[in-house]
């Protein structure tokens, strides 16, 4: 989240606890009920999860957030902020 916009690459990792983000962005809590990257988990034998990705390009320098603001609040702010979005979709299964 907030990610600069002259940002053009994420260090391996980033994502994971602990990892390097550019200055001023940070990670808002997940589903996880932290903030963070927690990864694909779908039970094992079944069939293959869908797991969706996406960037957006906002039209203020950095959306009012912290890092325990819930998804939905997230979502509130990009609803009425997003320019632009990208999403590309990865599967994974155990």
């Amino acid at each position: 989240m907030n990610i600069p916009a002259d940002v053009s690459e994420l260090a391996e990792g980033a994502g994971s606890t602990g990892g390097k983000l550019p200055a001023g962005a940070l990670q808002t809590r997940t589903d996880f009920g932290v903030p963070g990257y927690g990864g694909p988990c779908p039970p094992e034998g079944d069939h293959p999860h869908r797991y969706l990705f996406t960037v957006f390009a906002v039209k203020t320098d950095k959306l009012d957030v912290k890092a325990d603001t819930s998804a939905a609040v997230v979502g509130f702010n990009l609803h009425f902020n997003t320019l632009a979005r990208a999403e590309i979709m990865g599967l994974f299964k155990r």
